[in-house]
């Protein structure tokens, strides 16, 4: 006898709370809404340099075509806030601390994620037999915020990360797609942002051009992250102490001050991470940040990367005989890449190669 629909949802969220999931949702496969918004934003280059995201042919709006014989997505949340925003603030406000994206401080999420969807499949399969599906998170052409969204787990906001009304935004998002129909949730259809733009104004780099806008060429993520050349110089003054990603929208969004922490030991910082120096970070080698960064979503960055980020950030510290003189020693030995961000820093701190 098959299992009832409605029990079968209630399963699965049990499930997925058993396994460190703060929400589970359902919603079928419909995007058309999104499509045109999507390809605007691709008409006018927002996306910079990500060549991927105009990839897979009109698939990441289309899950059906992703994964022919979709009939329904299984949409996941999972917190990763790993300590009270005021200590991030504080990290963030410190002039020779290196700030790291909270969500790159502990174990790559995308491994934490995969491993509990798939355990949540066996789940189900374990109810219902062998059904045809796929597990994601962040790591194919899916609309993960559009889908979390007709499942009920939030309003994209003003920034465009989802928001959830009790929870805040500081959580990751994971889908099953599958063969499977279940019965949907009721979608969230009400945005709460309501006339508040705090994280249009705190935006570092103005790259949030407009209410649900983000022009990525402008993000401190997009440009400690998916850029792999040379920073505008207009914009490094701009990236302050931010290494590797950027939070702000986050961190002063009056949401999350319904945001908790997370209790999986995955997302806990690692080697000192959080409350790091800019100037023990440049004093890494490549073997160093290998070392430290085996499992961590950093990866997705190379040790040059690491070396131009630490290089705009020590720029844009006060200036100390002992900046310069770690900037000065570490020149001959980087790349030309990374060459032209420090003599960039060292004119900037008043100083010569």
């Amino acid at each position: 006898m098959k299992p009832d629909p409605q029990a079968l949802v209630a399963s699965l969220r049990d499930w997925g709370a058993e396994l460190g999931f703060q929400q589970i949702g359902i919603t079928g496969i419909d995007l058309s809404a999104d499509e045109p918004r999507l390809q605007e934003w691709l008409a006018r280059h927002y996306h910079g340099e990500m060549a991927w995201l105009t990839a897979h042919d009109g698939k990441r709006s289309r899950p059906a075509d992703l994964v022919p014989g979709t009939l329904s997505v299984i949409s996941a949340r999972c917190d990763y806030l790993p300590e009270p925003m005021a200590d991030s603030i504080a990290q963030l406000q410190n002039p020779a601390g290196a700030y790291v994206s909270r969500y790159a401080l502990g174990r790559d999420y995308h491994k934490t994620l995969r491993g509990r969807l798939r355990s949540l499949a066996r789940r189900l399969e374990e109810v219902v037999g062998p059904f045809g599906h796929r597990v994601f998170t962040d790591s194919a052409p899916v609309l993960e915020k559009p889908l979390a969204r007709n499942a009920g787990l939030g309003w994209i906001g003003k920034h465009t990360n989802l928001i959830n009304r009790h929870d805040g935004s500081w959580f990751f998002l994971g889908e099953i797609l599958t063969d499977l129909e279940l019965p949907p949730d009721p979608p969230q259809t009400t945005d709460h942002c309501g006339s508040c733009t705090r994280c249009i104004e705190v935006c570092p780099t103005a790259a949030i051009i407009a209410p649900y806008v983000l022009d990525a060429r402008r993000c401190i993520s997009y440009l400690t992250i998916e850029l792999a050349g040379s920073i505008p110089e207009d914009l490094r003054p701009l990236i302050g102490n931010r290494v590797y990603g950027c939070d702000d929208c986050q961190l002063f969004c009056p949401w999350n001050r319904y945001a908790k922490l997370t209790a999986l030991p995955d997302f806990a910082p690692r080697h000192g991470l959080e409350r790091a120096s800019l100037l023990s970070l440049f004093a890494w080698d490549e073997a160093t940040f290998l070392a430290n960064t085996e499992g961590s979503a950093i990866r997705r960055i190379s040790f040059e990367q690491w070396q131009r980020n630490l290089a705009v950030a020590l720029g844009n510290a006060p200036p100390n005989a002992a900046t310069v003189s770690a900037l000065r020693a570490r020149r001959p030995d980087v790349s030309p890449l990374v060459q032209e961000h420090i003599d960039w820093a060292l004119t900037r701190l008043g100083a010569s190669a």
